[in-house]
């Protein structure tokens, strides 16, 4: 299998989750919890079983990359059927970050509206930043490494 927008690792068959409704206006590439029905938002790495928010793929993508009517941009409908991918360790996926300034390899976690942030000490570290530095906003979308979670010392 290819890579594709969001998940970037060329795997065999990343595990999707696709037989949950999105509890409301949620972005693709921000973290969400699998619950029994629904996908909610992640604002925290602890709280339920956390995954990626998927792009709505059957949405056309632009010409000239990211616009607002880009699907990578373009929020789900509350109840509407979401993609979640499963994350483990190694993936290489596009996560929607925090405003900030990154460095490659910096550890990175879960904040509000799922997006990633420089994590502190205390935090459980989910991913690394995986690209050159940069200054982002928020909402920006950016590459990162899933890693084992761990908290950081």
């Amino acid at each position: 299998m290819a890579a594709n927008r969001v998940f970037r690792s060329a795997k065999e068959d990343p595990r999707v989750i696709s037989d949950r409704t999105v509890s409301g206006a949620l972005l693709p590439c921000t973290a969400v919890f699998i619950g029994a029905s629904q996908l909610t938002q992640a604002t925290a790495v602890s709280g339920g079983r956390l995954a990626l928010l998927g792009n709505r793929d059957f949405f056309g993508s632009t010409a000239s990359g990211f616009t607002a009517t880009d699907p990578m941009l373009t929020a789900y409908t509350s109840g509407e059927t979401g993609l979640a991918y499963l994350i483990e360790p190694q993936d290489e996926v596009v996560w929607a970050m925090a405003a900030g300034t990154y460095t490659n390899g910096q550890e990175l976690t879960v904040a509000a509206s799922g997006r990633l942030a420089a994590a502190a000490t205390g935090n459980v570290v989910v991913a690394h930043f995986d690209q050159a530095g940069a200054t982002l906003a928020t909402g920006d979308l950016a590459d990162v490494c899933v890693t084992n979670f761990y908290t950081k010392a």
